[in-house]
């Protein structure tokens, strides 16, 4: 069988993404590192199949995504960027995806979203009464 996540053949690839973040992943990263978001783990730059998504929380089986304007102004990316959705939700994985413009200008609002998603598909434990 082979391997889906972290295949070896990108390796280099993922260490090179890990070393070029762009400034929207970097401050975005900052804020998902350290299960600092409801205390779960995310990784970044992890490869699920063919391609190579900016964090990945493994428990959630969450992609988030960090695009820049070409995702949304080009027909051909939105295009691409829908295809790799819909094969990572073949896959049973959620995708969120965050404009760079909205992480540098309203990183909480993002935040928000990521924390009310995660609240939707695992409710906070409440003590029995």
């Amino acid at each position: 069988m082979t391997q889906l996540f972290n295949q070896k053949d990108k390796t280099k690839l993922r260490q090179k993404l890990r070393r070029e973040l762009s400034r929207p992943e970097l401050v975005l990263w900052y804020h998902l590192r350290n299960r600092q978001i409801a205390g779960f783990k995310f990784r970044r730059q992890v490869s699920i199949g063919n391609i190579v998504v900016d964090f990945y929380c493994p428990e959630l089986k969450l992609v988030i995504e960090a695009d820049g304007n070409s995702h949304y102004e080009n027909a051909d990316q939105r295009l691409k960027d829908k295809k790799r959705d819909d094969g990572l939700r073949a896959l049973v994985l959620s995708v969120l995806r965050f404009m760079n413009l909205d992480i540098m200008e309203n990183i909480e609002g993002v935040l928000f979203k990521i924390k009310e998603f995660i609240n939707q598909i695992k409710p906070p434990l409440t003590p029995p009464s």
